[in-house]
C-alpha cells in the first residue's frame, strides 16, 4: 500500500510539472493554458486556499481540490502534448537539484517573514 501511494504521489508530481510545460506549449488551448498554469502554480506555491493549520478543512484543498484540478487540466490538454510535456517532466526530474536554488528561496521567505514582523512592530 505505501508502495503504490508513492508512485501515485510521484505520478501527481509528474504531471503538475508536464502541465507547467504543457502551459507554455503553442499547441495548448487557451483555456487550458489558464487553468494548466494555475493549478501548476497552486501546486507549486507554498501559499493555500485554507491554511493548513485549520483543522479537517486545512487539508482539504491538498487532498481533493488539487488532485481534481489536476484531472481537469489534463483532460483539456492534447494527448500528444501532454505525452510529449510528462516525457519532459520525467527528464526534468532525473537531472540533479540545486540546494543553492533552494537556500535562496528559503532565504526569500525568511528576509519577508522577518521584514514583516519588523513592520508589524515597528
Amino acid at each position: 500500500m505505501l508502495a503504490r501511494l508513492e508512485r501515485w504521489a510521484r505520478a501527481v508530481r509528474r504531471d503538475v510539472h508536464a502541465l507547467w510545460f504543457a502551459a507554455r506549449d503553442p499547441r495548448t488551448p487557451w483555456y487550458a493554458k489558464g487553468l494548466a498554469v494555475a493549478v501548476a502554480a497552486y501546486a507549486l506555491s507554498p501559499i493555500d486556499l485554507i491554511p493548513d493549520f485549520v483543522p479537517v478543512l486545512g487539508y482539504l484543498d491538498d487532498a481533493i481540490l488539487l488532485p481534481l484540478g489536476i484531472l481537469l487540466a489534463i483532460r483539456l490538454v492534447p494527448a500528444e502534448v501532454l505525452l510529449e510535456c510528462r516525457a519532459r517532466a520525467e527528464a526534468a526530474a532525473a537531472r540533479p537539484v540545486s540546494r543553492a536554488g533552494a537556500a535562496a528561496i528559503v532565504a526569500l521567505w525568511v528576509a519577508a517573514a522577518a521584514g514583516c514582523a519588523w513592520w508589524l512592530l515597528g
